[in-house]
């Protein structure tokens, strides 16, 4: 576990050297791409912890905190990958109203998602003048967002260390993982091709 962890904070301080290099003035937009449960949020805490203790300013967008309600992306008529892949979030929005707009923009409104209520609510994030703007999240080198990136990052973990890292519950029902899960998943790699097209890759998990 100890190598593990030390060898994810090397990676980390790889990323952070690389990263400040390119990071001339003004604002630099990252992306943290990697399937479901392959480390990207706790790969993000550490990316932030490291750039603030060289005292750069970091805004971190998850994308996940900004899906759309339950009817929205379930029971729609598409087979359930579809939902999952291309229905999870509204696309064009996030393009139009994060990504194509937090480069130049002092402040952008977007909505935020509550489990609880199920339903999304518009907050507003101010971005400071020069800073590390990082994205995590799925699917982030697809077509419509992948060109605002400066620098992209693919975080490659195993789908059985991944599988391993859901509730028991949630492994109960591993038919919905075939249907909607890996299946859009095999279609992000099979047309997508992250692992080709990011500028890092990062092994993650204990397994590789």
């Amino acid at each position: 576990m100890s190598s593990f962890l030390a060898e994810e904070n090397n990676e980390v301080g790889k990323l952070v050297n690389t990263v400040t290099r390119l990071h001339v003035n003004n604002r630099f937009l990252l992306g943290i791409d990697g399937l479901s449960r392959s480390g990207k949020t706790t790969f993000t805490a550490k990316l932030k912890e490291k750039l603030q203790q060289q005292q750069m300013d970091v805004v971190i967008f998850h994308i996940d905190d900004h899906i759309v309600e339950r009817k929205k992306r379930y029971g729609t008529g598409q087979e359930e990958w579809y939902e999952y892949y291309n229905l999870q979030w509204d696309i064009n929005y996030l393009r139009d109203n994060l990504f194509d707009k937090v480069r130049f923009h002092d402040e952008v409104e977007l909505p935020f998602y509550s489990s609880e209520s199920d339903e999304q609510n518009i907050k507003t994030v101010l971005i400071p003048k020069e800073c590390f703007i990082v994205v995590e999240g799925v699917f982030l080198q697809r077509e419509e967002w992948r060109e605002f990136f400066d620098y992209m990052v693919y975080l490659d973990c195993s789908k059985d260390e991944r599988f391993l890292r859901e509730g028991v519950s949630t492994q109960r029902d591993i038919q919905k993982f075939k249907r909607r899960y890996w299946k859009a998943e095999e279609y992000y790699r099979e047309t997508v091709k992250p692992l080709l097209n990011a500028d890092m890759i990062i092994v993650t998990g204990r397994a590789n």
